[in-house]
């Protein structure tokens, strides 16, 4: 019954990812993917809260965790779109996006688990 935990969270996950994705870039008017960069920020500040906080149930973590914060979050797309990027001749931006994301991704992920463990210890 896992699997049911997992995908419902993902049939969240997956449109909520899409429709913030084009809520984010149709607000900016720049190259630099800002959509994917918000979700995949957002996502790690949700796991790592998740992952911080004690109370969170075996359930809670498959529905939250593996479901929609995978269904959410995404690599490949970061990926393909540091390469567009490049290949454009937006190197400062794709340069801007590595490293922006893993700071801001890592920073996410380490305030979600202080905030994780402070309120939900």
């Amino acid at each position: 019954m896992n699997w049911l935990v997992v995908v419902v969270g993902a049939m969240i996950g997956a449109p909520l990812r899409y429709l913030t994705d084009r809520a984010v870039q149709s607000r900016h008017d720049s190259v630099f993917p800002w959509g994917t960069f918000v979700v995949n920020v957002a996502g790690c500040l949700l796991l790592g809260t998740l992952t911080g906080s004690a109370a969170a149930s075996p359930d809670l973590r498959l529905f939250l965790g593996t479901g929609l914060c995978g269904a959410l979050t995404t690599y490949s797309t970061f990926s393909y779109e540091t390469l567009r990027l490049t290949e454009t001749g937006a190197g400062l931006y794709a340069v801007a996006n590595v490293v922006g994301s893993l700071v801001a991704g890592l920073g996410a992920a380490f305030a979600g688990v202080a905030t994780g463990q402070a309120v939900w210890p």
